[in-house]
């Protein structure tokens, strides 16, 4: 979809806007079900890449220290654990730039890929940036779909990160899509960005070929110690009027309230679903950000009449970021 498209669309007035998301969402999907996504961080902290956003950077001082990579046992019994509490996607994430192939820490994913996949569930992994070589060899693994978000526009993407550049994440992804595995795409808002940037970033996803499986909306979570660390929390209509431009942008994808609903209100969240978000990451912690307790979000879909998707419908996911 073109930039003139979504800004058309996302400059109505909101009922307008959020009754015709609530149209194509119906359309594609069941309107009263939500995929609970669970999150760990598997190698937290000493990141070599200065993303304004994240404390796991090594550039800031936030009090996140550098660790190792977590054994197999300990991340297959947290898979294990997620599933029995309804999770049909697993994320770990990994502080790292990117893998190559041959290298230690790439053979240990592999083998954590491997065993995480004999539980009954795909994979999905974002190790950072890799290449051809190292996503032929996730698919082999086990791997279904890759997280890479491209985090925001273009034009607004240096003023987040210098370490690396916007076409280092379209390599990573082109890369991704030619071994077969799907994409799990997004971005960041309140970081910044003006609500041009948001569209453009919408507008890059939506011209993906093919489309990402999956869109996380994420809200920055202002950490102490970066640089976004005064940022303040995201309008919720500005939210609202960009989950339900995505679920028109990309109507077979998921679309995942991901980071930051600790800082939207229940109603707030309400808004979000009905306006076509689909997907939600539950438990009490995100990497090193807080989350909505497990019972919270429970309560929340029970009092909304929303239903966990069954498992038959989905997959767990194992992402690395």
């Amino acid at each position: 979809m073109k930039f003139d498209q979504l800004t058309a669309f996302y400059h109505q007035p909101l009922f307008d806007l959020i009754s015709q998301s609530r149209a194509v969402h119906l359309e594609r999907w069941s309107g009263d079900e939500v995929q609970r996504c669970s999150l760990l961080s598997i190698k937290t902290g000493g990141c070599s890449e200065d993303c304004a956003y994240c404390a796991q950077s090594s550039h800031y001082s936030t009090g996140i220290e550098r660790e190792e990579l977590l054994s197999i046992e300990t991340i297959a019994a947290a898979a294990k654990r997620a599933r029995a509490q309804g999770a049909t996607r697993f994320c770990m994430g990994a502080a790292w730039r990117g893998v190559r192939d041959g290298s230690e820490k790439f053979e240990r994913v592999l083998e954590i890929v491997r065993e995480v996949s004999q539980l009954g569930m795909e994979v999905c992994v974002t190790l950072g940036e890799i290449g051809p070589a190292e996503a032929r060899k996730l698919k082999a693994a086990g791997v279904t779909a890759y997280n890479h978000n491209v985090d925001t526009s273009p034009e607004f993407y240096p003023e987040i990160v210098s370490t690396h550049t916007f076409n280092d994440r379209l390599n990573t992804i082109a890369a991704v899509q030619e071994s077969g595995m799907s994409v799990c795409c997004g971005g960041i808002i309140g970081m910044g960005e003006s609500e041009n940037d948001r569209l453009r970033t919408l507008e890059v996803l939506s011209n993906l070929d093919p489309p990402p499986e999956s869109v996380p909306i994420n809200c920055l979570m202002a950490m102490p110690g970066t640089p976004l660390a005064d940022q303040p929390a995201v309008d919720i209509f500005e939210l609202v009027r960009l989950i339900a431009v995505a679920r028109i942008a990309l109507p077979n994808a998921r679309v995942r309230l991901a980071a930051g609903r600790t800082r939207i209100s229940r109603e707030g969240q309400a808004l979000c679903f009905f306006a076509g978000a689909n997907s939600i990451f539950f438990g009490d912690k995100l990497l090193t950000a807080k989350n909505p307790e497990v019972d919270l979000d429970l309560s929340l879909l029970r009092e909304l009449g929303l239903n966990i998707e069954s498992k038959d419908r989905s997959y767990v996911a194992v992402a690395l970021v």
